[in-house]
């Protein structure tokens, strides 16, 4: 058998999975409720828009998120596309999955003599988050679309080539957060549109000013910049005006066509 005989197209043929943060009330779960025949898996404390009415399941584990999966993979439904919300709040059961499974107590010690000293605990995570992210890339293979919500928080990021600054970036552990942006098709952050305007300083002086717009312009900013962690694979423009309930539209615009493909497929796109 020559090796050539596994040729095949590189082209993705399956819908995204795609990560999605931003600050507070800028419309993230609004933006996902948008996607087609959505099935909604959220933690305690999450909750649709008002003017959003989807089906729901309320997860309280980590078994249980995988199982959500593995259901939607073996049994007939309608669902076209999976809303996991949030995925800041998972990481917590997903820990104490890790915990149970290695008989720790915390995922993190100070204690030099612990096993889970010095980011142990997060590096054996990463099989967990693994095993989750398997399972969403497997939905993907089957038709459907997933979309992640996160919440998100500022930290300083220590640029070896300019001194160190604040940007957004997903709330997770930084090893998390390597693995969503990963082995997701794109990490998008949502945010309001900022303006630059002049202010009078006194004496003649004036500076410029970003100014967030508090009106209803909503962006979804697709690649990475000083101030946030963003990517994709799906050739989309730097940023993507959002408009409420035309946010589906503009984003698919991108998207594979749908088709069934098998795991090696996808891992080797």
């Amino acid at each position: 058998m020559s090796v050539f005989d596994k040729l095949r197209s590189s082209k993705r043929k399956t819908p995204p999975v795609l990560a999605l943060y931003g600050i507070g009330g800028v419309g993230k779960t609004t933006l996902a409720g948008e996607f087609p025949d959505a099935l909604y898996l959220h933690t305690s404390g999450e909750e649709t828009p008002v003017d959003l009415d989807i089906p729901a399941i309320e997860i309280e584990s980590y078994d249980e998120m995988i199982e959500a999966f593995s259901t939607l993979l073996t049994e007939t439904h309608p669902y076209k596309s999976v809303i996991i919300d949030s995925l800041d709040a998972f990481e917590k059961m997903l820990w104490a999955a890790t915990c149970a499974r290695m008989g720790w107590d915390t995922i993190d010690s100070n204690d030099k003599g612990s096993p889970t000293a010095f980011g142990k605990g997060y590096l054996e995570a990463d099989n967990d988050w693994l095993e989750y992210m398997g399972g969403a890339r497997a939905l993907s293979r089957s038709g459907v679309n997933v979309v992640q919500i996160l919440h998100c928080k500022v930290k300083s990021f220590n640029d070896p080539l300019l001194d160190p600054y604040d940007r957004y970036r997903p709330k997770l552990q930084d090893r998390a957060t390597d693995i969503i942006m990963e082995k997701s098709d794109a990490l998008l952050f949502m945010s309001k549109r900022a303006s630059i305007k002049q202010v009078d300083k006194g004496f003649g002086k004036k500076e410029n000013k970003a100014v967030g717009m508090s009106g209803s312009e909503r962006v979804i900013y697709t690649d990475e910049r000083a101030g946030f962690l963003a990517k994709n694979r799906l050739n989309m423009p730097a940023t993507i005006p959002y408009v409420k309930g035309k946010g589906y539209d503009a984003l698919s615009a991108y998207f594979y066509t749908p088709h069934d493909v098998t795991a090696a497929e996808d891992e080797a796109a």
